[in-house]
């Protein structure tokens, strides 16, 4: 009996003692990490940059994260998980027109990806990763790009009368995706030739009501010439 008792204690007390605090150390080093991967890149940025920023021993990144590439994918994953904050704080109600619901997601995506409540090197540590992919960029995708890419194609396919899984329905989706992505990564080529874009917020919601004019522009106008396409008259059409 009194064995049975001291192991019921010992469960209690487990279940009763305190979540670990997180190391500061690890803290610090995600803290100075973000900017300098978003300044340099994954491959020029050295692990002796980052532990001088967050004051800590090289040793620190092996001991917390593996390597740096662990503490990159660690960085990459929180700056996702921040737009995804921020994607989730600006959706839009779910009981409105798929016309409306694609501008909507339009909007939360260029708030959330260019840093509307968040720091500027969140942006710019994407704009690197596309540019210069690494192996975190799957896990980037997986957390951050396939959920947005299937939504647009449930709303785009109730638009122009198609199944998600149409090819029409994902080159117009794609289509509307580059559209976002050339503002959200601009690189050199938009800098040279509109070396006077700032995206301020009221050009971020300027920007957004364009590309929802003209996506929605030719969804409306692709429904309106091909009708809601079924699956026989498909068959017939790809002969």
């Amino acid at each position: 009996m009194n064995s049975n008792r001291s192991q019921l204690g010992q469960k209690v007390a487990r279940r009763k003692r305190p979540t670990a605090a997180p190391d500061p150390t690890r803290e610090k080093l995600l803290e100075a990490a973000g900017p300098i991967f978003a300044n340099c890149g994954y491959q020029a940025t050295t692990i002796r940059e980052i532990c001088a920023g967050a004051g800590a021993n090289v040793a620190a990144i092996n001991y917390h994260f593996g390597d740096k590439l662990g503490l990159y994918t660690e960085v990459l994953q929180q700056s996702v998980r921040a737009a995804q904050v921020l994607a989730v704080h600006n959706a839009p109600d779910q009981n409105i027109s798929p016309e409306d619901m694609l501008r909507a997601l339009i909007r939360a995506r260029l708030r959330s990806i260019n840093g509307k409540g968040l720091p500027d090197w969140h942006s710019r540590l994407l704009a690197h990763e596309f540019a210069q992919p690494t192996p975190a960029l799957r896990q980037l995708i997986d957390k951050l790009t396939r959920p947005i890419y299937k939504r647009l194609l449930e709303l785009i396919g109730r638009i122009i009368g198609l199944p998600p899984s149409d090819d029409n329905t994902r080159l117009c989706a794609i289509s509307v995706v580059g559209q976002v992505l050339a503002y959200v990564l601009p690189g050199p080529l938009l800098t040279e030739i509109w070396p006077e874009l700032r995206m301020t917020p009221d050009q971020v919601e300027r920007i957004a009501d364009h590309i929802a004019d003209f996506s929605l522009s030719y969804l409306k106008d692709f429904r309106s010439r091909h009708g809601t396409i079924t699956p026989v008259r498909k068959q017939r059409l790809s002969k």
